[in-house]
C-alpha cells in the first residue's frame, strides 16, 4: 500500500463529506453526518477485520460519500421507492469514489474492487462485500439505532433486525451482540434473532 496515495484517498474522501450541511455535536465539536459515519465506518472495520485490503479499507471509508445528494424524499415513501433510492445511491457512491481514486492514480484494478464493493457485488458469496456490511450493520446498531428506533414501532423493527440479522455473517452477529447496545436495543435483537 502506498501510504501517501492512501492518505490523499481518505483526505479526499474526507474532505467531500465534510461538506454535508447535516452536522452533529461530538465531544463539543461540530462535524458533517457524513464525515463523522465514515469515521465510525473505519474504525469498525480496523476492529473487526484488522487485516483489511487497501480497496476494503477504502471502500469502507466511503460507504456513504455524497449521501445527502440524493434525498430520500425524492423518491416514493414506500418499499419500492426505498429500494429505488438504495440503488442510486450505490451508484453516486461508486461515481464519486471512482472519480477520486483515479485523480490520485490509483490503479483501476483497485477502482474497480472499491466499486464493486460499494455496489455490494457477491453479497454472501465474496468474504470482502459481507465483511463490508457487517461493518455497516454494526455501526447502525451500535450509533443510529436507538434514534432510529423511536419513530416506529415494535413490530416494525423487529421486522428490521430480522432483514439486518439476515445480511450479516455468524461472526457479525456475535460481534453484534457484544456491543455497547441500549437495553432496548438489546432486547429487540433478541425478539428478531428468535
Amino acid at each position: 500500500m502506498e501510504s501517501s496515495q492512501f492518505d490523499k484517498a481518505f483526505f479526499q474522501f474526507d474532505e467531500y463529506n465534510a461538506n454535508d450541511p447535516k452536522k452533529e455535536m461530538v465531544n463539543n465539536k461540530e462535524i458533517s453526518t457524513s464525515l463523522l459515519y465514515a469515521l465510525r465506518m473505519t474504525e469498525k472495520l480496523l476492529y473487526y477485520e484488522p487485516n483489511a485490503s487497501e480497496h476494503l479499507q477504502l471502500a469502507t471509508r466511503c460507504q456513504h460519500i455524497g449521501r445527502w445528494e440524493i434525498p430520500r424524499k425524492n423518491y416514493a415513501m414506500d418499499r419500492s421507492g426505498y429500494l429505488k433510492w438504495r440503488s442510486q445511491l450505490k451508484i453516486h457512491h461508486a461515481n464519486i469514489a471512482n472519480q477520486i481514486l483515479e485523480k490520485i492514480g490509483y490503479d483501476s484494478k483497485i477502482i474497480e474492487k472499491v466499486k464493486d464493493l460499494l455496489l455490494k457485488k457477491q453479497l454472501k458469496q465474496n468474504p470482502e462485500t459481507q465483511i463490508l456490511e457487517d461493518v455497516i450493520c454494526l455501526v447502525f446498531l451500535e450509533y443510529y439505532f436507538d434514534d432510529f428506533s423511536s419513530d416506529h414501532d415494535e413490530e416494525k423493527l423487529v421486522n428490521i433486525l430480522k432483514k439486518t440479522i439476515t445480511k450479516m455473517s455468524p461472526k457479525g452477529v456475535d460481534t453484534a451482540l457484544e456491543l455497547p447496545l441500549s437495553d432496548k436495543a438489546k432486547s429487540l435483537i433478541s425478539k428478531a434473532s428468535l
